[in-house]
C-alpha cells in the first residue's frame, strides 16, 4: 500500500517531514498526488497532536490548546479533479497506529481517550450540566475497548475518521467566514463561543511559508464544524466499506483529514466524546466528472455507509421531547429533545453507581444509536437514545429487584 502521507508518531505535527495543517484554505500546498483508481494510505496524528496523556488527571483536558486543532494530514491532490466534479472516496481500512504498540506515549498506541471539555474551553452538548473537565482512558483489545475510569463496560468499537474533506474555493471560504462571523456577532461574548473565526496564532499550513503562510493564517477556516466540503462530520458509520462523494471546489480536490476515532456514540455528545486516537486510513479514489451537477450535490457530500458495525441487538432506549430542563416547551426542537434523552440516560446509569461524568463519557464513546423519532407531532419533537445492554458486565435492564448499584470508581478529574 502506497503511503501518500506519512506520520512519525514520536514527532509533533509541525516537526513531520511534511508538517500537518490545521486550517481549511485553497492555497494549502499539496503534500502528494494520486490518480483516479489509486489505493493509498494516509497516516494521522491524534486531533490535538497528542496534548492529552495516558494518566489519571484531566488537567490536560482543561488546559488543551484548541486553537491548534484539528491537525490534518494532506492535502492529497487527485490528478484530473476539477471544480464541479465529485471525488469518490472509498474507505478500505483504518485503525490505530501500526505496528501496534502497547501503551505507547501517543493516543492510538494501544490506547485512546474520551474527554468532557470544560465549558470555558470547548464545552460540549451538556456543558451547562457538566461544566468541568473530565477524562476516561480506554485500552484497546483488538476490536474491543475497556476503561479503568468506567469499569463494568466492554464494547466493540466502530472505527472511523471524524474528519475528512476537500479544500474550499476562495469564494466558498469567504462565504464561510462571512456567515460564521455574522453568527458570532449575535452574541460575541458567549461562552463557549457560537463559532470560531480565523485566527493567525497557532496556524499550521504544511510546507507553506512566508507570505503564503501569513495569508493562510489570516484567512483560513478553523476545522471544528462540518461544512460544504465535508469536514468534521463525526458520523460513526463512516467506517470500513463506506463510499463518500465529496464536492470538488479546487483543481486537484486537495483531500485532507484526520481525527480518527476507535469508537463513538451518535452525537459525540461530550465534544470530545469519541475514543480519540492516531492511526492510519486506507483509501481508494475515483472521479465523477461534472458529478455535482449530474447528481444535484450543491452543498454537502453524500455517502454510502459500510457494512461493518458492532452487532448489538438489545437496547435500553431513552426518550426525550422538546421540553427543556426548566419546563419551557420549545416548538419541534430536536436538539432539546436529544439533550433530554441523554440526560434521562445519565440519570438512569447513576442508579447503578456511575457518576454523572462517567455516564456522560460512556454515552459519548460507546456505539449508542441516536435517532430523530418524531418530527411532526406539534409542539414536541421526539428523539431517542438506544443504549446496548450487552456492553455491561451486569444486567442494566429494569427489573423488580431494582438496579445493581456498586462502587464504579471515577473518571479522571482536574486537580
Amino acid at each position: 500500500m502506497h503511503v501518500a502521507f506519512e506520520v512519525d508518531q514520536s514527532k509533533s505535527a509541525g516537526d513531520q517531514a511534511v508538517p500537518l495543517h490545521n486550517r481549511w484554505h485553497p492555497d494549502n500546498p499539496s503534500a502528494s498526488s494520486v490518480k483516479p483508481g489509486d489505493e493509498f494510505r494516509v497516516e494521522c496524528r491524534e486531533w490535538t497532536d497528542a496534548q492529552l496523556g495516558n494518566n489519571d488527571s484531566s488537567n490536560d483536558v482543561r488546559d488543551v490548546n484548541l486553537d491548534f486543532c484539528h491537525v490534518l494530514s494532506g492535502p492529497i491532490e487527485v490528478e484530473g479533479a476539477e471544480p464541479g466534479d465529485l471525488l469518490v472516496v472509498d474507505i478500505l481500512d483504518l485503525g490505530p497506529c501500526q505496528p501496534p504498540q502497547d501503551q505507547g506515549p501517543a493516543p492510538g498506541q494501544g490506547w485512546g481517550y474520551t474527554g468532557v471539555f470544560a465549558k470555558v474551553n470547548g464545552g460540549g452538548f451538556l456543558t451547562d450540566h457538566f461544566p468541568d473537565a473530565y477524562k476516561a482512558i480506554w485500552d484497546f483489545h483488538g476490536q474491543d475497548a475497556t476503561s479503568r475510569h468506567i469499569p463494568g463496560v466492554r464494547y466493540t468499537g466502530i472505527t472511523h475518521p471524524g474528519l475528512f474533506g476537500t479544500a474550499p474555493s476562495a469564494d466558498l471560504l469567504g462565504e464561510w467566514n462571512r456567515r460564521e462571523q455574522a453568527l458570532i456577532d449575535t452574541d460575541p461574548d458567549r461562552v463557549p463561543p457560537l463559532a470560531l473565526p480565523p485566527l493567525e496564532a497557532d496556524c499550521l499550513a504544511g510546507n507553506a511559508n512566508g507570505d503564503l503562510l501569513k495569508k493562510i493564517a489570516r484567512e483560513g477556516a478553523r476545522t471544528v464544524p462540518a461544512r460544504e466540503n465535508g469536514g468534521n462530520h463525526d458520523i460513526k458509520n463512516f467506517t470500513r466499506g463506506s463510499r463518500v462523494y465529496y464536492p470538488v471546489h479546487v483543481p486537484g480536490a486537495k483531500l485532507s483529514g484526520g481525527d480518527l476515532h476507535f469508537s463513538q456514540g451518535d452525537g459525540e455528545i461530550t465534544f470530545c466524546g469519541a475514543i480519540e486516537m492516531g492511526g492510519f486510513i486506507d483509501f481508494g479514489v475515483d472521479l465523477i466528472k461534472d458529478g455535482m451537477n449530474k447528481y444535484g450535490v450543491l452543498y454537502n457530500p453524500i455517502f454510502m455507509p459500510g457494512r461493518v458495525e458492532p452487532r448489538y441487538s438489545e437496547f435500553v432506549t431513552f426518550i426525550g421531547v422538546s421540553v427543556d430542563e426548566e419546563g419551557t416547551n420549545h416548538y419541534m426542537n430536536a436538539t432539546v429533545a436529544y439533550r433530554r434523552a441523554c440526560l434521562n440516560a445519565i440519570e438512569y446509569l447513576k442508579k447503578f453507581g456511575y457518576s454523572g461524568e462517567q455516564a456522560y463519557l460512556l454515552l459519548g464513546s460507546a456505539p449508542i444509536e441516536g435517532r430523530i423519532s418524531g418530527i411532526v407531532d406539534i409542539p414536541n419533537s421526539c428523539c431517542s437514545l438506544y443504549l446496548p445492554t450487552a456492553i455491561f458486565d451486569f444486567d442494566v435492564r429494569p427489573n423488580k429487584e431494582g438496579p445493581q448499584s456498586a462502587d464504579r470508581g471515577s473518571a479522571a478529574k482536574t486537580s
